[in-house]
């Protein structure tokens, strides 16, 4: 059991706060209980926004100093505690040993990232004298808080993916409620009591971070709060979609879902792709937005591909997450196992072959490889979240981009190619967010802007990005007198 290191409830305002229950959180592995988790209520989801608007104007004051202070503080505690928080990670989201320490580690990057934007932090003077009535007068604008920050999570990435709403928050200046997934808070509740202590430690309010964890009523009253000035979300397109809706007029930051692509050209080093297929696809059990889901290959390599592939697909080690060798394991949980197993049947029932892989063992889905997945089916339609890679030749690169761009999704895209002339043609014509040439389309560098287009979400994360979003340009016009 997890003995956790901060105190019972949930941080509210000043302190912890009671809640009326708690649940179990699971080990998705083998069902065994993790620890007690406080559940949160729509009561506790208001009054975590009375405390943050109460606390508004003191975050915004705070200097720049005091808020790169808190991030480099909440930084090293996570750092000193490295190896802690890696262990509790496996134990709450299932995910592979070695997944759950790159998370631990692009969550530093991530902290440390944004204690260097808040130095950035800056506006620009304005020519007003363009015309003859800003004669005389001076023009600069600033950037300021945007208010009260929801941030809210999804379960495969709990600590990263909270860090990507706080961190940021915090640089601009502006208190933030944190929401984590219901199967996975543990993680994210410690990170925000590091959070909280450095703030206290830099003398800011403790309010600055709160969190409030919940099911889909509490989320609804975070979201919907009028006092608030933004949502950052990441999850599923349909609640992205929801919450965008019921937030509305106030600014949303959706970062969704994505069944990414990767094109696999003629020229490409085949085996490079092979291994780029194997880690891109498989990585966190394939339980992320940019693992790589659709394989698009030209014809004359496709055959050589898909041998090369479907040899070394056994070097996927499939079984307990705690083992430093395992790749993928359980999904989150049995729900999510039953629709990717029922989504790999509807696909072979509509002509699909299982190529490689595929079946259960103990719990675990194999790693799968699908070939001739047609579209029209949600193995290649939607996203599968789940250890499946469906592949497709096509004759040509531009049928190739075609069938990357015939998605509702855009987030990021991958391809492998040796020619100059197709990697600019990728880059210009791909639907996405992010186009990543000879390396898999899940490479993410937290300081990079990331998002999508399309379904696949709007705004930028990546701390400079996120922080610009969480601010507002606030202009001044001056006549001297």
């Amino acid at each position: 059991m997890f003995q956790p290191p901060y105190p019972p409830g949930l941080p509210i305002g000043p302190d912890w706060v009671p809640t009326p229950s708690t649940t179990p959180v699971h080990f998705p592995y083998d069902g065994s209980e993790v620890a007690q988790a406080p559940v949160g209520t729509v009561d506790l989801a208001r009054r975590a926004i009375d405390e943050a608007v109460a606390v508004k104007k003191a975050a915004a004051a705070l200097s720049s100093r005091a808020r790169r202070q808190i991030l480099t503080t909440a930084a090293d505690a996570i750092a000193a505690r490295r190896e802690e928080f890696e262990q509790l990670l496996v134990a709450e989201t299932g995910k592979p040993l070695v997944d759950c320490r790159v998370e631990v580690a692009r969550t530093i990057v991530t902290l440390q990232a944004s204690a260097e934007e808040v130095a950035r932090l800056h506006g620009e003077t304005v020519p007003l004298d363009l015309l003859p009535s800003g004669d005389g007068m001076i023009g600069y604008w600033t950037r300021s808080p945007i208010g009260v920050v929801v941030g809210i999570a999804g379960f495969n990435y709990p600590l990263l993916l909270a860090s990507h709403k706080i961190a940021p928050a915090v640089a601009a200046g502006c208190p933030v409620v944190c929401k984590p997934a219901p199967a996975t808070p543990l993680a994210t509740l410690w990170l925000v009591d590091v959070f909280r202590k450095a703030a206290v430690d830099a003398g800011a309010p403790a309010a600055l971070v709160q969190l409030v964890t919940g099911d889909v009523e509490v989320g609804s009253a975070l979201v919907t709060d009028r006092r608030i000035g933004a949502v950052s979300f990441t999850g599923s397109s349909a609640v992205g979609h929801q919450i965008a809706r019921d937030a509305a007029p106030t600014k949303t930051l959706l970062e969704l879902g994505s069944n990414a692509a990767m094109v696999v050209a003629a020229d490409a080093d085949l085996d490079a792709a092979v291994d780029a297929a194997l880690r891109g696809g498989f990585y966190a059990s394939g339980q992320a937005c940019i693992s790589v889901q659709r394989l698009i290959v030209q014809e004359s390599v496709a055959a050589e591909f898909a041998s090369k592939l479907t040899d070394r697909l056994g070097e996927v080690v499939t079984g307990d997450p705690r083992d430093e060798k395992t790749r993928v394991s359980a999904l989150i949980d049995f729900r999510s196992t039953r629709r990717v197993l029922d989504w790999i049947d509807a696909a072979v029932s509509a002509g699909a072959r299982v190529a490689g892989g595929g079946g259960v063992d103990g719990g675990v889905i194999r790693p799968t490889v699908l070939a001739d997945v047609p579209s029209g089916v949600s193995c290649w339609d939607d996203e599968i979240f789940g250890p499946v890679v469906c592949l497709r030749a096509v004759s040509t690169v531009e049928e190739a981009f075609d069938l990357v761009n015939d998605s509702r999704y855009g987030l990021n895209a991958s391809v492998f190619t040796r020619s100059l002339a197709t990697t600019h043609k990728a880059i210009e014509e791909l639907e996405v967010g992010a186009v990543v040439v000879n390396e898999v389309p899940g490479f993410r560098s937290d300081t990079m802007p990331y998002g999508g287009v399309k379904d696949s979400g709007i705004g930028r994360e990546g701390p400079r990005f996120a922080i610009e979003e969480l601010t507002v340009t606030r202009m001044a016009v001056i006549r001297p007198s």
